[in-house]
């Protein structure tokens, strides 16, 4: 492959050198003050072979990718009132609403041909009432939603179709800065298209409007229409998914070199999730944390340029408790990663699998620890948080939320059992329960412990549609 790498930057400068040359033995050559002559044509064009050795070219791979990568149309239907948003009217006339089809495209790619299982965004499907699958062939095929995970912004689907072919996952993408890398999609709906390019970084975060974040990134073109699809190597294993280009000027500006993929070992440990239980769920270390600034560095006696995620809380029971981290620990690297923040603490934590061994370094009272333990998953359901709230099913804030909003708190109510106890408290799907009267918490871990002590009366505050109030749970 180096060979071929080198062979192909030579032929480059070779072909680049030659214009060149020519066009500065034309200027150096021409006689002062003579009369012009003729010019003779000269055509730079590429070697077919440099010595002996055919120039490399990316098109055998490709044959064997491109029938892996799918264009996905959605379809969404919404009702909307020629009145606009005034509620007058709208409460007045409400059979004059009428239905809008909302279309959209993006991309797919196809990893279990056996099971018709395709890759793609969360974002790409996302509230899509059908949704529908073009082959490279031609062929387009219905395709059913199995299940999407918004903070990754992975999603599966099935298609039924015979002879499909899957891409080959790689097993150890440790990709490097400089590697080659191309992308295969359906960029503004033009039809499959391969750009190219190389590594432009690894491990990066801090992307607008994604929730956990570890993001290739690329300066292969992605466009709208690429998220999606796939980025392979150049022996044509799936290395990520296509999720998103950044320009300062919007996503329909164009490309300017900033994109960005899912790793492929990520999107196979969300898919994996969604192919068995049809969602996913995340281990946690069971703490709560502060960023360490000046202030807690002087407070804490550390150096002032100190960088970290301070532990203000330990919940009992938590995988923290059981490794012995304590509140005033400083949490500096996970697994080798450097843990710059309380966001860069909370983004490993959701990066990683249930059960996952995690590496701590921390420090504690001057000195430098290793602390070892696992991540687990909380319970989710309502009976292991208080009988009376039987039936419903809680979540965390999507993480993306969090990162627009420091101050979004709370938990969300994911599903509750039609006649349970907790839908006979009042409590429906989609709502936000932002505080009780055993205290208030940002995460379902802190929800969990604030009910720790099963109090007597049990009161919630709700938010629904824009809406507070207060609900007693009996």
């Amino acid at each position: 492959m180096r060979a071929k790498t080198t062979l192909l930057a030579l032929t480059c400068a070779a072909a680049f050198g030659g214009f060149a040359a020519t066009a500065i033995r034309d200027v150096v050559q021409q006689p002062a003050g003579a009369a012009p002559v003729a010019a003779v044509p000269t055509i730079a064009a590429l070697p077919s072979a440099i010595d002996g050795q055919a120039l490399p070219s990316l098109a055998p791979m490709l044959k064997t990718v491109t029938p892996s990568v799918v264009s996905v149309h959605t379809k969404q239907r919404v009702r909307v009132s020629p009145f606009g948003n005034d509620p007058f009217f709208r409460r007045m006339f409400p059979e004059l609403s009428q239905e809008r089809i909302n279309e959209s495209l993006g991309s797919g790619v196809i990893v279990d041909a056996q099971q018709g299982y395709v890759l793609t965004n969360h974002h790409v499907i996302e509230g899509a009432d059908d949704v529908s699958v073009t082959l490279a062939d031609g062929r387009t095929v219905k395709a059913d939603f199995i299940g999407s995970d918004v903070d990754t912004d992975v999603a599966l689907m099935r298609i039924k179709a015979d002879n499909l072919t899957a891409i080959p996952m790689a097993q150890d993408a440790n990709l490097q800065v400089g590697d080659f890398v191309v992308a295969v999609g359906n960029p503004f709906g033009f039809g499959q298209t391969v750009t190219s390019g190389i590594v432009s970084a690894v491990g990066r975060s801090n992307v607008p409007g994604v929730g956990f974040q570890n993001f290739i990134q690329t300066d292969a073109s992605i466009n709208p229409g690429n998220s999606g699809g796939a980025l392979v190597n150049l022996s044509g294993q799936l290395v990520g998914i296509n999720t998103a280009s950044f320009n300062t000027r919007g996503s329909m500006a164009g490309n300017i070199g900033l994109g960005f993929a899912i790793p492929i070992s990520l999107a196979r440990s969300v898919m994996t999730q969604l192919a068995t239980t049809g969602s996913v769920q995340r281990g946690t270390l069971g703490v709560d944390t502060q960023t360490v600034d000046a202030r807690i560095a002087q407070g804490l006696g550390l150096e002032e340029n100190t960088r970290g995620a301070v532990v203000t809380r330990v919940y009992a029971g938590s995988p923290a408790a059981h490794a012995g981290l304590r509140a005033g620990d400083v949490v500096v690297s996970a697994n080798g990663q450097r843990i710059d923040n309380s966001e860069s603490l909370r983004n490993f934590q959701g990066l990683q699998a249930i059960d996952a061994p995690v590496s701590l370094g921390v420090l504690r009272d001057g000195r430098t620890l290793t602390i070892d333990t696992r991540l687990s998953a909380l319970p989710r359901d309502g009976a292991s948080v208080d009988a009376r709230l039987t039936g419903a099913t809680f979540a965390d804030l999507p993480e993306a939320l969090r990162r627009q909003n420091q101050r979004a708190g709370g938990v969300l109510i994911e599903a509750v059992e039609q006649d349970s106890r907790a839908y006979r408290n009042g409590l429906r799907e989609g709502d936000l329960i932002l505080a009780a009267n055993s205290g208030q918490f940002r995460d379902l871990a802190g929800f969990r412990d604030s009910l720790a002590d099963r109090p007597t009366d049990l009161v919630l505050r709700i938010s629904r549609r824009g809406r507070i109030a207060d609900l007693i749970m009996r």
